[in-house]
């Protein structure tokens, strides 16, 4: 899977841009309420403003989790490298987003299954990099639908945010809190699950080579 002199490095230079944006989303989300020295300057319509090019970067990098990959296979263009920075980038672009929501405070209830989140996403890191080259694990396909579902709860969870400088039906807002809500608990639950399957994996084949 190494890279051949004429591999077309489109896919890696998005899987580039989703890492550096979720650290610029991360920065925008926790810098509007986050940092009083700026937080106290900022009219309620610049809150709005950053809050807006946040969940724009956000819902662009978030495509870009499929089209890189997609364009990798299609292009014959897939690399050790480019193998190595998705997982890193989607990580970073999840992290972001959980860490910039919760430091907004703007978001109730999430705080549980967000962490639940984090801490399933460093243990499988944790676990990937420790038992390199003693175990195999593979990414499964529901850990990639995995990473689906918390961008999707994720991008909900900051439309919250947006609701009102959007226009959208103030009737329609609680009912959408609630669904926004189930979706962050389902991703987490998914998330645990996965992170499960990972550790009775490498558990099977460590006790196989014992």
């Amino acid at each position: 899977m190494s890279a051949t002199p004429h591999t077309n490095p489109i896919p890696n230079i998005l899987t580039g841009v989703r890492l550096a944006a979720g650290v610029v989303m991360f920065l925008i989300l926790a810098g509007v309420t986050g940092t009083p020295i700026l937080s106290n300057y900022l009219s309620p319509d610049d809150q709005f403003a950053l809050y807006r090019v946040a969940f724009i970067i956000f819902i662009v990098a978030a495509s870009t989790d499929w089209v890189d990959g997609f364009l990798a296979r299609r292009w014959n263009a897939t690399t050790r490298w480019g193998a190595i920075l998705d997982p890193i980038a989607d990580k970073v672009l999840v992290t972001g987003a959980i860490l910039g929501l919760l430091t907004s405070g703007s978001v109730t209830f999430i705080a549980i299954p967000c962490g639940l989140i984090l801490f399933r996403e460093f243990a499988v890191s944790a676990l990937r990099e420790t038992s390199s080259g003693k175990v195999h694990l593979p990414v499964t396909l529901l850990a990639k639908w995995k990473t689906t579902l918390q961008m999707i709860a994720l991008g909900a969870l900051q439309l919250i945010l947006l609701w009102d400088g959007f226009g959208l039906p103030l009737e329609w807002q609680p009912d959408f809190q609630v669904f926004a809500y189930i979706l962050i608990w389902v991703a987490a639950i998914v998330t645990l699950w996965t992170g499960w399957q990972y550790f009775s994996k490498a558990r099977e084949q460590m006790a196989a080579k014992a």
